[in-house]
Order: structure tokens, then sequence, then C-alpha cells
């Protein structure tokens, strides 16, 4: 068979298939599922060639540049998410001067183009990490604007990971209880089964409530069902920082 493009009528057909490989590609590079380093750039910025590649391609459609909005708005953070051993840095201690300032422009130009005619999936989530482009500190982010930019996005792209990411904003907007019924909930339904994600949430959570065995506990059941070894120790770290007098 030949190589070629597909005929115009089917490009819009095959486009999500390519948006979704390459978001893929970025989110294992921005973090990784396994091994022993948070951050594969090589492999998230390949992603973001490929998506500059296909924004010239097709310029005019919007998801497409909303995509490359939040892959080049969430690597301009990858400066300051790790340390000089690999060891990962949190957002609420990360050095904000040490963010790529040019990305996040790039990211910016790139969301402007992508809201044109509204935002899709990948554009609302490249509005939550302008969202946090745009805060001086994690306590000065706009965080009832991103509740609401999830809420949008769980109508348009429903995902058990679009609830998770819900509770976690509703916890900065709205203290810790009712993200906690959110994140309860969704383990109700079952919807994440041997994820690492929920415990790591929930005990956060409860670590705010002042539940401290309780989150030590799921701290502890994260760690083990994490397969990357940098967030398998930060999450150590939190459990153990919650030993002593329980709840």
């Amino acid at each position: 068979m030949p190589f070629a493009l597909p005929p115009a009528g089917e490009r819009r057909e095959r486009l999500g298939g390519v948006l979704s490989v390459i978001y893929v590609i970025f989110t294992e590079g921005s973090t990784a599922t396994s091994g022993d380093r948070l951050l594969r750039t090589d492999v998230a910025y390949e992603a973001i060639r490929l998506a500059r590649t296909l924004a010239a391609l097709q310029p005019d459609e919007p998801e497409v540049h909303g995509l490359l909005a939040l892959c080049e708005l969430t690597a301009a953070r990858f400066p300051a998410r790790t340390g000089p051993d690999g060891s990962p840095i949190l957002l609420a201690d990360q050095d904000r001067r040490r963010w790529d300032f040019s990305a996040i422009r790039r990211g910016l130009d790139a969301l402007a183009r992508a809201s044109t005619r509204g935002l899709g999936p990948y554009g609302l989530q490249a509005a939550i990490a302008a969202a946090h482009a745009s805060a001086p500190t994690v306590e000065a982010t706009d965080w009832d604007r991103i509740v609401v930019l999830y809420e949008a996005l769980d109508r348009i792209a429903p995902s058990p990971v679009v609830e998770l990411n819900r509770a976690v904003a509703v916890a900065m907007a709205s203290g810790p209880a009712q993200a906690l019924a959110i994140v309860d909930a969704l383990i109700a339904s079952n919807r994440l089964p041997g994820s690492h994600l929920v415990p790591t949430v929930r005990g956060e959570l409860l670590a705010r409530l002042g539940r401290r065995s309780e989150a030590r506990a799921e701290l502890e059941l994260a760690a083990r069902l994490c397969a990357n070894q940098r967030e398998r120790s930060v999450l150590l770290r939190k459990a153990a920082a919650l030993s002593g007098p329980s709840d």
C-alpha cells in the first residue's frame, strides 16, 4: 500500500486517535509510570515536537492547538519538578522562577488559538495548566476557576481521573471534607481499581483533616501500588511524617 496522507474527508475521523497517541507519549514523559526517574524529558519533548508538527499541518483544528498548549504549559514546570538528584519536588515547593517562561508564552499562544471555537477536552486541560502557570503561588492560584474547568471537562470527557483531579481542586477551593466525599464516591463506584492515585489523594485529604493514622495507611497503600520509584519514595516519606500520636 502506498504511504500517503489520507483524503481530507478522512483526516478529521483519524485526528482523535493521533491526538490520543501524542497525549499518551507526553504523559509518559511528564510522569513515568515505572522506573527510577520521575521525568522522561526526551519522550515528553518528542511528543511536543509531534504536536507542533501536527499544528503546522492542521492549523484550523482547535484541539490540535489545545493539546500543544497543554504539553507546553505542563513542560514549562519541568525544570522545577525535580532536584539535582532527580527527587520529585511537589508543586507547593517548586521555585517558580525556574519555570520555563518561554514555554508558558508558547502555551498561552496555542491556548488562544484553541479557544476560537470553544474549548474541547485538551483545550480545557490546557486552560487548567494555564491557571497554574499564571499563579505566583499555590495559595494565589484561582482554584475556583480550576474547579469550574474540571466540571466542564467532566461533562464532555468524563473519566475517574478527571473526577479525582476535580476533588483535589475542590479541596483547595472549599476544604478537604467536601473533596473527601467526592473521592469516597469514586471508590464506591470502583472506577479506578488498583491505581495508586486514589489512596494518594485520599491520604492527603485525611491528613489535612487530622485523621493521621488513616492518612498514613492510605499513603502506605499508595506506595505499594506505585510502580515509579521516585513517586513511591515521596509517598513513604509523607507516610513516615504522620507517624506518632494517632487521631
